[in-house]
């Protein structure tokens, strides 16, 4: 596992992202003027390299949904940049915004949602094959059948709809839409979250032998602990539209920098009951992005708040050990 890691922390960045900012708009009156701003991602900036995947944790509504849309521009941002091999995604437009899309891919947290009801589901992995004219039907054919089987389904599951799958079943047919274009990058949108424990370890264990077949990149989301641990190979933390803290996966589960990595660390289970695992109690609730707080957004609610300087100014991002980066007043 090391030379694994070791082999990938030598690889270039395929993905950077760098100062994005997206707010949504609130609109009220009959005018529907805009009165405030929904502050989702707020300066957010990391790198993603060929084929390693970087996992992106915290509460819901912290934004981490909305940094992957961002990046794949289902979302337009209001500031920052996104560059992909070193080309400016933002800057792209028409056809070849559409050529770029080939190599950018993601895979929904629900998947009956992204799938068209109306249409059998080899006609939904085809679909991209079709949009972006790539082989002839026969091609198509054979493609969506090496797709299906890849994933561990049959071929006649084609012919069926989507309702006649399970949620696991169905995730998988979103993983195979996914792979159709042959991307070199993959935004996983929280894709084991609505699966029992048992389908999770299967759709986890079949995206990294995907991730090895294919050579792909994983951007994977997720607010649950265990799960990013098993996947990733280093870890963002975000809290409230910024990342407060990147590491690699086994650094930053043994040695956890910022209070709110330790206190979302402390609150996975031990698998052991004769074990004792001191927790850390969150106070508060966590605030609106509305109107959060000013200095460190996470200081209301941090067990070793300084009143000096916390509510104050906010935090840098400092590498504290070696690829270790973390945004705390504690270690200025």
């Amino acid at each position: 596992m090391s030379e694994l890691i070791a082999d990938r922390n030598c690889k270039q960045d395929l993905v950077e992202v760098k100062h994005l900012v997206k707010y949504f708009p609130v609109r009220s009156g009959l005018r529907q003027r805009i009165t405030a701003w929904v502050q989702a991602v707020d300066d957010v900036s990391f790198t993603i390299k060929a084929g390693e995947t970087l996992g992106l944790v915290g509460e819901s509504g912290c934004g981490k949904t909305t940094v992957g849309r961002t990046i794949l521009r289902l979302l337009e941002p209001n500031s920052g940049s996104v560059y992909f091999e070193g080309q400016d995604v933002l800057s792209l437009r028409g056809p070849e915004l559409k050529v770029m899309r080939r190599s950018m891919q993601i895979i929904f947290q629900d998947p009956y949602s992204s799938l068209d009801p109306r249409k059998q589901i080899g006609e939904c992995i085809a679909e991209g094959l079709h949009i972006h004219k790539i082989g002839t039907p026969s091609e198509r054919r054979n493609t969506v059948m090496e797709l299906i089987r890849k994933v561990g389904l049959e071929d006649y599951h084609t012919k069926r709809f989507p309702h006649e799958f399970s949620g696991g079943q169905r995730q998988r047919i979103g993983i195979a839409r996914a792979l159709a274009l042959q991307p070199k990058f993959i935004i996983a949108d929280e894709p084991v979250s609505a699966l029992d424990v048992s389908i999770q370890a299967q759709v986890l264990n079949l995206l990294r032998t995907l991730q090895d077949d294919f050579n792909l990149t994983y951007l994977f989301i997720a607010h649950n602990m265990s799960v990013i641990e098993h996947i990733s190979d280093r870890v963002a933390v975000m809290y409230l539209g910024k990342i407060v803290e990147i590491a690699q996966t086994r650094e930053l589960f043994n040695n956890p920098l910022h209070p709110y990595t330790v206190a979302l660390l402390s609150a996975v289970p031990v698998p052991d009951p004769r074990l004792k695992k001191e927790r850390v109690i969150l106070r508060g609730d966590v605030p609106s992005p509305l109107n959060p707080p000013s200095g460190c957004r996470f200081h209301p609610r941090c067990p070793q708040v300084m009143h000096d300087i916390c509510p104050i100014k906010e935090p840098p991002h400092k590498e504290v050990e070696s690829d270790h980066w973390v945004a705390c007043w504690l270690y200025e």
